[in-house]
């Protein structure tokens, strides 16, 4: 079949390719409310270990190199269900806030760069956000040799640069329309597919090419008026 074909059974039920598209744009219009803003936290920790042996200058080299592999390790483990517990009890302990560790976890990312260990936490509420961020800050500076045996005696391994001080994030254009496109489009999807389905299942003979398509010869045609 052309897709002049199809064109021509779709312009001939239009109203079935509509009205499942009206009925969505109305129902999202009535219901629709826009994303709520989230807010990000983001901290800086410094990682270092003071230097050791006779000449400092000489071993200089070594504590920036254990500084990058402390920035590393805890990136890592700033993302793993057993720190994200661990801040759990701090909140529920020090904020009377009882966040499930999963949440935690899922809120939080994080990235190291010449010893420097990132952390970002995105949340929906402010105040929780601030709250979260302050226990992960803890956690990190001063529960670090429970996650890295070899951080023990290091007091501390990380340095907090930065407070966690909640920046709102407005919604992108994706999360606003990502939704109600998909929709439009199932409701476009679905009425064109009725609009094929009543065509396969309407008796009715309307083109010439449908005659010769059952092996009957056309020898005439009436005109619309």
């Amino acid at each position: 079949m052309e897709l002049r074909t199809y064109w021509r059974i779709l312009i001939r039920r239009w109203w079935l390719v509509v009205i499942p598209v009206l009925v969505v744009l109305a129902y999202t219009g009535l219901t629709y409310s826009p994303p709520l803003t989230a807010y990000q936290v983001a901290m800086r920790f410094s990682a270092g270990t003071t230097p050791a042996g006779l000449s400092t200058d000489y071993d200089r080299y070594y504590p920036w190199l254990t500084s990058e592999y402390i920035a590393n390790g805890l990136a890592d483990v700033a993302e793993t269900g057993a720190f994200a517990q661990a801040v759990a009890t701090r909140l529920d302990e020090e904020h009377n806030l009882e966040i499930p560790a999963s949440a935690i976890q899922g809120a939080i990312v994080t990235d190291n760069a010449q010893s420097i260990l990132v952390i970002y936490l995105t949340w929906a509420d402010a105040d929780q956000a601030q709250a979260v961020g302050e226990a992960i800050a803890l956690e990190l500076t001063t529960s670090g040799a429970t996650y890295l045996p070899q951080l023990e005696g290091l007091d501390p391994a990380l340095h907090q640069l930065d407070q966690p001080v909640p920046t709102p994030l407005p919604p992108g254009l994706r999360a606003k329309f990502l939704g109600p496109a998909v929709r439009v489009g199932l409701a476009l999807a679905a009425g064109i597919g009725l609009a094929l389905l009543w065509h396969y299942l309407d008796p009715t003979i309307r083109q010439a090419e449908e005659v010769e398509d059952l092996g009957l010869d056309v020898v005439g045609k009436i005109p619309r008026k």
